[in-house]
């Protein structure tokens, strides 16, 4: 079908929409042209990203669904129509055919590029097993690179940002293996997990193409992030259960497929894996992308009542926090999660619709994890001025002084929103223009805290 013939497909689409919207209208009182401005600008925006029009129409309509009642019940009647697009591969056109068929053909292409990348180094005799130090500090450059390549090849991006991308991973490989890091240091240990936050904003850059610099763009990343990490545990949960039905049935036949298991099988599928969600992702965006904000609605009051319930123990006991290394790791953790919660809570949430319930239980959520996190600090700093500085207490430091920052200044922002003094779009694009911090941050450590503490 041609250009003309899907422009004019998509309008017929949506005057059927804004024809049952007006027919509805005795019963729901809806404007039905701004309804109709929103609708375009999510089909602008999702054309961008690469979807075909009758795509990107059947997924706008059902991102409306969760913003106004009669699109909702627009995308109910129709269910079979958006199930069939959502779930089977757009298949109206020969052109959508070929698209569909080239993008597979890609990423699985690169996926078996990413299992090859992660086995070339025992060539030269590196193995996972003894050579750990090798293989945590270049995980991430093993499958990063392509898969910034695909959403490269995806956005078709300018020569000037691929060469800009492609510094970035060429100095973060230098930065991996130029250093001469002790064996089993805490600068490698550093390195191995900040090395992959920093290289995500480089995904982040490709995935949003022209759109990084805006809001939406960003937030479009954001829950993309969510939307792979469910896809790949799906994928990892799956795959589980086939390597344990592969030993069994080769255990049966008394053949020891261990080796192949440990060697094989869980590197090259783990890389390979990202990948393949990436595809799966790219190619049904807003399939499962509602899962995170559901999961984030349901998780949201659970958290507040454990950090409330956390903070109400440490003032009825009196008792300060011994955080140990695995603790403190414990309650990063906690704190990323308040974040991600927020994060997902923000993505799916109509900026139009007034404060409610929901969202002073995440201002409880936001304030009990401000104090816990200065509670963490309050810790740290108690242990330095006891032990001294340490990499790793260094690095808890700037990451908990960066998620305060950013926890108060949220928290602040959604209490003027539930006062009425100010808008939600403000916490939304504070949320996104923030994502660059940790990438700074995490880069500084891989770059500056080796060096500085001797490479131990």
């Amino acid at each position: 079908m041609s250009a003309r013939g899907n422009a004019v497909s998509l309008e017929e689409q949506i005057d059927q929409w804004r024809s049952y919207l007006n027919r509805r209208q005795a019963i729901h009182s809806v404007d039905v042209a701004e309804l109709e401005d929103h609708l375009r600008t999510q089909i602008a925006g999702l054309s961008e990203a690469g979807l075909a029009a009758d795509e990107a129409f059947l997924v706008a309509v059902k991102r409306m669904g969760d913003l106004d009642a009669l699109s909702r019940e627009f995308a109910r009647e129709h269910s079979d129509r958006l199930w069939k697009q959502l779930v089977v591969s757009p298949a109206d056109t020969g052109a959508s055919q070929a698209a569909a068929r080239t993008d597979a053909i890609v990423a699985v292409c690169l996926a078996v590029a990413a299992a090859m990348a992660i086995k070339t180094p025992a060539l030269f005799g590196l193995q996972l097993d003894t050579d750990t130090g090798f293989y945590a500090r270049n995980l991430a450059l093993f499958v990063l690179p392509l898969l910034t390549g695909y959403f490269a090849w995806k956005r078709k991006l300018s020569p000037r940002t691929l060469i800009w991308l492609a510094a970035a991973f060429v100095a973060a490989a230098l930065f991996a293996n130029a250093y001469p890091f002790a064996p089993l240091g805490y600068t490698l240990g550093l390195t191995a997990l900040h090395l992959p936050i920093a290289l995500w904003l480089v995904v982040g850059i490709a995935y949003a193409g022209s759109r990084w610099s805006e809001a939406g763009g960003r937030m479009d990343f954001i829950r993309f992030s969510g939307e792979l990490f469910i896809y790949f545990v799906l994928i990892a949960l799956g795959g589980g259960v086939l390597t344990a039905f592969m030993a069994m049935i080769f255990q049966a036949a008394g053949i020891d497929v261990e080796p192949f298991f440990e060697s094989w099988l869980l590197p090259c599928g783990a890389v390979g894996a990202v990948i393949i969600a990436s595809w799966l992702v790219e190619a049904k965006q807003s399939v499962i992308e509602n899962m995170a904000p559901v999961l984030a609605r349901l998780f949201t009051p659970l958290f507040a009542v454990v950090l409330v319930v956390f903070l109400g123990t440490l003032l009825w006991t009196g008792r300060g926090v011994d955080i140990d290394r695995n603790l403190l790791v414990a309650f990063d953790l906690l704190l990323v999660m308040v974040l991600g919660l927020l994060l997902y809570s923000i993505s799916a949430r109509d900026p139009r619709v007034p404060p409610g319930v929901y969202d002073v239980m995440q201002v409880v959520l936001l304030v009990s994890a401000l104090l816990a996190d200065a509670v963490a600090l309050w810790a740290i700093a108690a242990r330095i001025s006891e032990f001294g500085f340490s990499p790793n207490r260094v690095a808890a430091l700037g990451e908990n002084l960066i998620l305060l920052v950013n926890l108060a200044w949220s928290a602040w922002l959604y209490i003027r929103f539930l006062r009425g003094q100010g808008s939600f779009t403000s916490l939304e694009h504070w949320q996104t223009s923030y994502l660059p911090v940790y990438a700074a941050w995490a880069a500084i450590v891989v770059i500056v805290f080796p060096p500085v503490f001797g490479f131990v």
